[in-house]
């Protein structure tokens, strides 16, 4: 059974937000709120929490995995950022785009797409996210939750704790966006593509 967490969405309590990254670093998986809805969250690194994450969204091999990154200084470990992508991922971020790029040796294999070596990045515009990012000092492994067969990620804490209580070790209730997923731009083919549109607007990158 999860664990449900009632975090204030806009002055997250340090009690709170303690006891998640302490969970997160023991190896929990956890649901929580984003300006594009809700995500599943994992410490870098922990395969299990992969493999469960794959078999919630009954993903494949070629999905691209996302780091939530607290800033664009700590996404600039994690992936690969030119002076071009940098323009382009600075004016935009934070906000709701995942963009894919190639990785640095910091991210662990077991995230990269199999072929392409890339991963996906994102900084969200979401307070209590921002906070839990800033407690734990590092990304979170993640992936927008949208269950197989539906379009659009859960955006309810209630409904997901309903949903998925056995599947995962938390679920943090904090105001998740209602906007719908995060717009995907790939940025590793040299002219920006965008592979999903989302919230955000995608004019900028066409």
């Amino acid at each position: 059974m999860a664990r449900y967490l009632d975090v204030h969405p806009q002055d997250p309590q340090p009690r709170l937000l303690a006891q998640t990254v302490e969970m997160l670093r023991g190896g929990a998986l956890i649901a929580y709120p984003t300006d594009s809805g809700y995500a599943l969250g994992a410490a870098l690194g922990n395969k299990s929490a992969i493999d469960r994450i794959r078999a919630i969204r009954q993903l494949d091999a070629k999905h691209h995995f996302t780091l939530v990154c607290h800033d664009f200084a700590q996404l600039g470990r994690f992936v690969i950022v030119d002076n071009a992508v940098f323009r382009l991922v600075k004016a935009v971020t934070p906000g709701p785009y995942t963009f894919i790029l190639r990785a640095t040796k910091e991210v662990p294999r077991m995230m990269l797409h199999p072929k392409k070596l890339t991963v996906g990045a994102r900084i969200p515009d979401h307070r209590l996210a921002q906070a839990l990012l800033a407690e734990l000092g590092a990304p979170l492994l993640s992936t927008t939750l949208i269950l197989p067969g539906q379009e659009q990620p859960m955006t309810e804490g209630w409904l997901v704790k309903d949903e998925l209580d056995h599947a995962v070790d938390v679920v943090i209730e904090g105001e998740a966006g209602t906007a719908g997923p995060t717009t995907v731009v790939d940025l590793t083919t040299g002219a920006p593509e965008v592979v999903r549109v989302g919230a955000g607007a995608p004019d900028r990158f066409r």
